[in-house]
């Protein structure tokens, strides 16, 4: 009884954090707000996505010795900051772990920033796979 007790008030007291899997159209709808910023396309944020994380909130990468986090692959080394890399310059002043929920207010704040930093070319996958022919990322609604 008294392990049930624990188990319960470690579960109210350290909830897990909410990740989710996107589909298209509702990955479209939560980024509405960022069709244009930068003069970068609802179409092509959502192929990136799906290139870098696969509209997995949880995804984290280790490349070359940094670690990338959630669905934009924000970076450790400059723009959040984790255990991994102490040395984190952190420019979005945020934890990392925070692009690994569904909440993607955070992420889009940070993705602006880089976009505005470092232009999409910051995304490796928008110049081979998401500059043209973007009509399948498009979201058909009925």
């Amino acid at each position: 009884m008294m392990s049930l007790v624990s188990l319960l008030l470690v579960g109210i007291l350290f909830p897990t954090i909410q990740a989710k899997q996107f589909t298209k159209c509702k990955l479209s709808d939560e980024l509405k707000d960022m069709n244009g910023h930068g003069g970068i396309t609802l179409a092509e944020w959502i192929c990136i996505i799906f290139h870098m994380s696969g509209y997995d909130t949880e995804t984290v990468v280790s490349n070359n010795g940094n670690r990338e986090y959630g669905l934009f692959q924000i970076n450790n080394k400059i723009w959040c900051r984790d255990n991994e890399n102490l040395q984190s310059r952190n420019i979005c002043d945020i934890s990392c772990d925070k692009f690994l929920d569904d909440d993607l207010t955070d992420d889009k704040m940070c993705a602006k920033k880089i976009l505005d930093k470092e232009g999409i070319d910051y995304w490796l996958a928008h110049k081979p796979l998401c500059s043209e022919k973007l009509e399948q990322w498009q979201c058909e609604k009925w």
